[in-house]
């Protein structure tokens, strides 16, 4: 079983990203072979700055390294060290409705978030089909969010084997993750940079402290009555971080009363900086030896790129591309 994972290089990472992608994505690596690329085509389309895309995205393998991705369990590259996933894209294209990609929900948001319209906004989804396809994956872990993209991932590749033949490619299949939908904002709507809602992976102990004592939003209940726990934000979060039995007992301390929520606060931030200890630890060793990204994803790339020429040339000779 082959898996396929892409993440684009935005930013800093959060716990939304951490839970939606990168844990499933490394407890995958226990369960066959897996793909992971760094978006920085993808993110061409959002990114104006070069040196921002840059950093960006050696910041992005260095924070999915010190996650836990492992290198000699799965192919770890940037996908724009493997040129080929366009050529593909552009085969792709040619069989690709206009249709199939007005109806496409990310550019209708991102263009109403203000993104500028261009081809590449507007054809991602057939990169993204690219992605996938062309390292033959069985499946993708995708949000649902994206699970749309996947459907026409899948409604090219049926469409490229009527075309030039019944094997040319697989139809992956989608692992949707319901994790995404659970992991709210500091304020309680979907964690989100574009919100500027959310709590990072790594930082500083007292900058992040402070974000969780001044940022969590919370209801005027006094300190000595009982807390209201649906809907509680505080709740939400330490979840994600906590043991069951901890996470029972703050539930039972809400209904108590007689705690207050600086308390649940400083409880939440102790078991997140806990939570993402040993991750910390490995990720200053990597800063510490910067030649380790370069191996890691110079590997990677030889064999993803090994393996998308092998494809490549395949569907060349299917289309008809060859002259010999």
């Amino acid at each position: 079983m082959r898996f396929l994972t892409g993440l684009q290089p935005s930013g800093q990472l959060h716990i939304g990203n951490y839970f939606g992608a990168i844990k499933p994505a490394v407890e995958l690596q226990e369960k066959g072979e897996g793909f992971y690329f760094i978006a920085n085509y993808h993110a061409m389309t959002t990114m104006e700055s070069a040196q921002a895309l840059h950093d960006n995205t050696r910041a992005l393998a260095v924070d999915f390294l010190a996650c836990g991705l492992d290198p000699e369990k799965s192919v770890f590259f940037a996908q724009s060290a493997v040129p080929e996933v366009n050529e593909l894209a552009w085969i792709l294209s040619t069989v690709c409705p206009m249709g199939l990609l007005e109806r496409c929900h990310s550019y209708k948001e991102k263009m109403a978030r203000g993104f500028a319209a261009s081809h590449a906004l507007f054809a991602y989804p057939v990169l993204m089909a690219a992605d996938i396809l062309l390292y033959n994956s069985d499946a993708v872990p995708v949000g649902k969010d994206q699970k749309q993209h996947l459907e026409v991932t899948r409604d090219l590749a049926g469409k490229m084997n009527d075309a030039f033949g019944a094997d040319l490619f697989k139809l992956p299949e989608p692992i949707i993750s319901e994790v995404t939908a659970v992991v709210p904002g500091l304020d309680g709507q979907k964690m989100s940079k574009s919100y500027g809602n959310t709590l990072p992976i790594f930082g500083e102990e007292k900058a992040i402290r402070k974000l969780i004592n001044k940022k969590v939003v919370t209801d005027a209940t006094p300190l000595e009555d009982p807390k209201p726990t649906e809907g509680s934000i505080i709740l939400a979060l330490y979840k994600l971080f906590a043991t069951p039995e901890q996470y029972q007992a703050m539930v039972d301390a809400h209904h108590a009363g007689g705690v207050g929520y600086g308390q649940f606060k400083k409880d939440l931030f102790e078991a997140y900086w806990e939570y993402f200890r040993t991750a910390r630890e490995r990720r200053e060793w990597i800063l510490a030896h910067p030649e380790y990204v370069d191996d890691v994803l110079n590997r990677g790339a030889e064999k993803a790129r090994e393996e998308a020429q092998t494809t490549l040339a395949r569907i060349r000779k299917a289309v008809g591309l060859g002259w010999q």
